[in-house]
């Protein structure tokens, strides 16, 4: 259809542009698989940054971490059960029943939504495919776990980031560590209120981490990075490696309570990289860097 009226307005001289609007990132992939060659420039949009939060709708940094960036659910913080009820039926449900499921050939659906569940709750943090099919209730394999998180990604849900490495082998082999592309679908399963989650120090900490990883992975798929992590032993890490064309980001995101930059000072001894930058105290400020785009770092 779409290559019906490019040459329609071509044969009858009309200046008509044609615009495909979606947010399923699955469904305009899938229907892109027909060759528009030479017909479509394509525009990917990410998901609402802190600054267009904070414009749009007044949200605080702290709103921002615990209540994400979708803009439809912004007026709903004000009752979260309301705000949880439409993240799960809006874009949870919407996700993967409609776009995953419809696209996809899933043999095992309930074990593909426990599988999202599981690592969204596990957002910032290593858990291995063995561990996680431990505490799912569907029975499933590591390969049928691991297939499942690459469409989670693909839908701008959930993924699992490699450890980095020179030697790509170890990096596919690693413990992966979920990550949420929005911390709005890590949030609906926290135990506690945003006002009880702020007063935990070591839980807000662990929130904090996943929504500067969010912001990361938002904007990988457009900027064209790949996102890692790194660790040699407990204390001895860097939460984010970005690698773009040869150079290599390293992002140690730092809250109130951790002030150490051991991972840190060994990943540059080791690696070189191009760029090593603490994001939180003693370093860039979040809010500069959840309103700016991490592309731009390699420039």
């Amino acid at each position: 259809m779409v290559k019906k009226e490019w040459d329609s307005d071509t044969f009858y001289d009309v200046n008509l542009k044609v615009i495909l609007l979606g947010s399923s990132r699955v469904m305009l992939d899938k229907g892109l698989s027909d060759s528009l060659q030479g017909r479509f420039e394509r525009i990917i949009l990410s998901h609402w940054s802190f600054a267009e939060m904070r414009d749009a709708f007044g949200f605080t940094l702290d709103q921002f971490v615990y209540y994400g960036a979708y803009p439809g659910a912004a007026e709903l913080i004000g009752d979260e059960d309301r705000w949880r009820d439409y993240i799960t039926g809006s874009i949870v449900d919407a996700t993967i029943n409609k776009d995953i499921l419809v696209n996809e050939k899933i043999a095992k659906p309930a074990l593909l939504r426990q599988s999202f569940e599981l690592s969204a709750a596990y957002s910032g943090k290593e858990l291995s495919l063995t561990k996680m099919i431990g505490q799912l209730q569907d029975a499933g394999n590591t390969t049928t776990i691991a297939g499942y998180l690459i469409l989670l990604s693909q839908a701008g849900l959930v993924c699992g980031l490699n450890k980095f490495a020179v030697d790509l082998a170890r990096k596919k082999n690693s413990v992966p560590k979920h990550q949420v592309y929005n911390n709005a679908l890590k949030n609906i399963y926290c135990e506690k209120s945003f006002a009880d989650a702020v007063q935990d120090r070591s839980l807000w900490g662990r929130l904090y981490e996943s929504a500067i990883g969010a912001h990361i992975m938002s904007y990988a798929y457009a900027g064209d990075y790949k996102v890692y992590y790194w660790r040699t032993n407990p204390g001895t890490e860097v939460d984010y490696v970005l690698e773009k064309k040869g150079k290599v980001i390293a992002i140690e995101v730092k809250n109130n309570s951790d002030h150490g930059n051991k991972g840190l000072d060994e990943f540059k001894a080791q690696y070189n990289p191009y760029l090593a930058l603490v994001v939180g105290d003693g370093g860039m400020k979040a809010e500069d860097f959840l309103s700016s785009n991490p592309v731009d770092l390699f420039k």
